[in-house]
């Protein structure tokens, strides 16, 4: 197992509040940027990440409406998720995040046969907002290569996202209606979360962590274990078309 494991990550994590559309930071820090690595990350494949814990199976909305089982999008692919508002303008939030994420595409994108092994998947944090309809369009400055599996998922309301966020351990404020109904969430603590082809969260990344070319070998380790190539040969990965967002 490398240094700095999922747990040491998490606690040097930095709170990103998000809340409806305004930045929270007392102090605009400006654009963000990657965190400086001062080390060499190890070569993929010369470590091992353990399991952390298994993805529970939930229903959600994809950007098209139509229900998805978010087991679908966490197995049979090593998948990147991460949760989100469409709103956010924390510069040290989700414009980040996202920024982030397209930059390890990118980076994904330059081996075609990993590229077809990998998946991204963005989870609304407010369902209220975060409409099909919105989400679809907030997904267009990311989905630019149909070929590229990058899913944008939002749920019908927040009592149906809550138990996800519970079994992520994605702390959250809710706001409460009038009738005293979960109507909002507040502000999130930003993470990522490698998932295996299997369904097993192996790495947990947070604000002071998002090295893409860490993430990136982490990403090819996983592709390089055992069990991983047994499911590519069985044709579980084989390239296949899907609408973009």
């Amino acid at each position: 197992m490398r240094p700095l494991g999922a747990l040491a990550k998490v606690a040097a994590g930095v709170l990103s509040l998000c809340i409806a559309g305004v930045a929270c930071a007392a102090v605009d820090p400006g654009k963000a940027t990657a965190p400086r690595m001062e080390f060499v990350p190890p070569a993929a494949g010369s470590y091992k990440l353990q399991k952390i814990q298994r993805v529970a199976d939930a229903a959600l909305l994809d950007s098209s409406g139509h229900s998805v089982k978010l087991s679908a999008l966490t197995r049979s692919k090593i998948t990147l998720l991460t949760f989100f508002y469409t709103y956010c303008v924390d510069p040290l939030g989700c414009p980040f995040a996202h920024a982030t994420l397209a930059a390890l595409r990118d980076r994904v994108r330059g081996d075609r046969a990993l590229a077809r092994r990998v998946r991204f998947v963005s989870v609304s944090l407010d369902p209220t907002h975060d409409t099909p309809e919105v989400i679809a369009n907030y997904a267009k400055e990311f989905t630019i290569d149909p070929q590229f599996d990058w899913r944008f998922l939002t749920a019908r309301n927040v009592p149906d996202l809550l138990p996800v966020l519970d079994d992520f351990g994605q702390d959250v404020s809710v706001e409460m209606d009038a009738n005293g109904h979960a109507s909002r969430t507040l502000h999130h603590m930003l993470k990522m979360f490698l998932i295996d082809a299997h369904g097993e969260v192996r790495e947990i990344y947070t604000l002071s962590f998002l090295q893409p070319q860490v993430m990136l070998n982490d990403i090819k380790t996983l592709a390089m274990e055992p069990d991983a190539l047994a499911i590519q040969g069985a044709g579980s990965f084989a390239p296949r078309d899907f609408p973009a967002t």
